[in-house]
Parts: structure tokens; sequence; C-alpha cells
């Protein structure tokens, strides 16, 4: 048994176990990421951040889902850099090194970080396939990870884990699957509610479904940019963005993002 020092990072609720120092491989992060994430034995998150100095301005940072899984993370990616930032690795602007490519992070206040995001080549709106009754819109598109995003009434009732899950393994998503956000329009905000892979639940944020949200809407003429959400916390984001052919460029997500405690745990 060893102990392993970690710092418990909360991006609106999207809540991750990041780790630095050492020169731990692929393989012994997936182990620890099933570990340390778990809610009843360990310290529990939805994800795992390993992250690290990546020369002068950058930082990388590795994301691991609580089931072992390796994916890029928005909110992750945020908070990631909200640490780096207090922890004396980089400045108030530097990049992050991510598994979605080098990408831009501003500190813009105390707790606030905004950050550039992959551009989306293409959004399919209105996408096609076979869905579950009472759903009458999807649209399908790539932040980083896939994403539908699925309009409907009744946001705040609606059984997320149920229906999230029905449609997170829909042939119509590929052999990869899909998050699944469902949103709904009120106060002038894009209010979303988010099922996450590897997580395999609701999360109560999730960055790359947030952009999901504003792109797809955007695109589709319900709202318009920079657009204003609300995760299942309760807090407040920003997208800006760009249209672009069938997708969108210059894409930025601005959103809270703390260091909640920090400790050492055997393992």
């Amino acid at each position: 048994m060893q102990k392993i020092k970690f710092w418990k990072m909360s991006g609106a609720g999207n809540d991750f176990v990041l780790l630095t120092g050492g020169r731990l491989k692929t393989a012994a992060l997936e182990r620890l990421a099933a570990r340390l994430c778990a809610a009843k034995t360990a310290i529990g998150a939805d994800g795992l951040l390993y992250v690290n100095k990546a020369g002068r301005g950058a930082v990388s940072v590795r994301y691991f889902n609580s089931d072992g899984s390796e994916a890029f993370c928005g909110n992750g990616s945020r908070c990631a850099a909200w640490w780096a930032h207090r922890a004396g690795l980089a400045g108030r602007r530097f990049l992050l090194r991510t598994a979605a490519g080098d990408l831009p992070a501003e500190i813009t206040a105390a707790g606030s970080v905004r950050m550039g995001m992959p551009d989306v080549t293409r959004a399919s709106l209105n996408f096609r396939g076979k869905f579950p009754r009472g759903i009458k819109t999807v649209h399908f598109l790539n932040t980083g990870v896939p994403h539908a995003v699925v309009p409907v009434p009744g946001l705040d009732a609606l059984d997320v884990d149920g229906l999230g899950r029905a449609l997170r393994h829909n042939p119509a998503f590929g052999r990869a699957g899909a998050n699944v956000n469902f949103v709904g329009l009120r106060d002038g905000r894009v209010h979303v509610r988010t099922f996450e892979r590897g997580v395999e639940a609701e999360t109560l944020a999730c960055g790359t479904g947030l952009t999901a949200a504003a792109v797809a809407l955007a695109l589709a003429g319900a709202v318009r940019p920079p657009v204003r959400l609300r995760s299942r916390s309760g807090e407040d984001f920003t997208v800006w963005l760009k249209p672009a052919g069938e997708g969108a460029a210059d894409i930025r997500i601005q959103g809270p993002a703390r260091i909640v405690f920090k400790g050492e745990i055997e393992c």
C-alpha cells in the first residue's frame, strides 16, 4: 500500500479526483480511476484527472471516466486549468494539452475558467434513427466526444437515467454510442441535463454536453450566441461560437471550477 495525494475538484457539480506528478502509465491510471472514483469505498467522483506541467505556457491533462475509460472532458479540463493556475504551474492564459488537442484556457476570475473547445466539423440536425416513443427531435454532433441533443418538454421531471440509458447505446449513434443531453428553453437560458458515457448515469454538469447543446440549438435557430446555459446543479455557463459550414468554430465555454478539498488516500 502507498499513500497518494489528491485534490477533489468540482465543475458545477461534475466532480473529479485530480492527481499530479510521477510517471503514471495508462494502465495504472485506468485502475486508479476505477478505484478512487468509487462512491462508497473511496473518494467518489465522475472521473479522474492527471495533470502535469508540459513545457512553457502549457499544462497536460489526461481524463479517465469512473469506469476507467479514457476520454476528453470539458469540465474536467477547465477544473484542471483552475488547479494548475492555483498550483503555480501556469499564469492566467495558457494551453491545455488534452485528448482533443491543444486548447487555450483563461482564468477570468477566482474559480471561473474560459476554455476553447474543438471545432464541430458537422452537426447532424434532426438526426434520423429509431428512437423511444415521445422523442421527436435529436441532433447529433461531436464536441470532443459524441453527443445527442434532445429537446424535451417537462425537463425537470424527466427520467434522465432511464431515457438516457435507452438512447446512449442507440444503433443510430454507432458502436461508441453517445452522451445524451436533454434540453429545454426557459428564462432566456438553455437548461441541460446530461446522461454521460463512462459514468453511465446523469451528472450535475457536462462541459462537452453544454457545448453540444449550445452549438446544436444555435445552428437550428433556437438560440443566438453567446448562449447562456444552466446545468442540473443550477450553476450557469456561457458558450460562444461562430457557425462554420455545417458546424461551428471559435467555440469557447466559460463556467465555474473549484477545489473542494485535498488529502491522501492509501491505494
